[in-house]
């Protein structure tokens, strides 16, 4: 299976580089994967490097169309608890 890139991409050009395989490649729209060359990044990393690097929470899906960069990957924060510190942070 392969990971794919959505419609939430905004072409930052951060996952790209980022793939071993050069699976990913620039479209239209947003960035696609290409994927005869997608290995998901098994044996070369721990993690998928596209989904580790991406600043769009959300815009990767792995082989079964599950986001694999959801919301507070990035900051850290569980997804269930993200709403409660957001609240928090706007309050300031």
């Amino acid at each position: 299976m392969a990971y794919s890139i959505v419609e939430k991409c905004v072409k930052c050009h951060a996952c790209a580089p980022a793939c071993p395989n050069e699976a990913i490649y620039e479209a239209t729209l947003h960035f696609m994967v290409d994927p005869k060359k997608c290995t998901e990044c098994e044996g070369d990393f721990a993690d998928p490097q596209c989904a580790s690097i991406c600043p769009i929470e959300g815009a990767i899906l792995d082989g079964y169309k599950v986001v694999a960069n959801p919301p507070g990957s990035l900051t850290g924060i569980p997804a269930e608890k993200f709403e409660e510190v957001m609240a928090e942070i706007q309050a300031r």
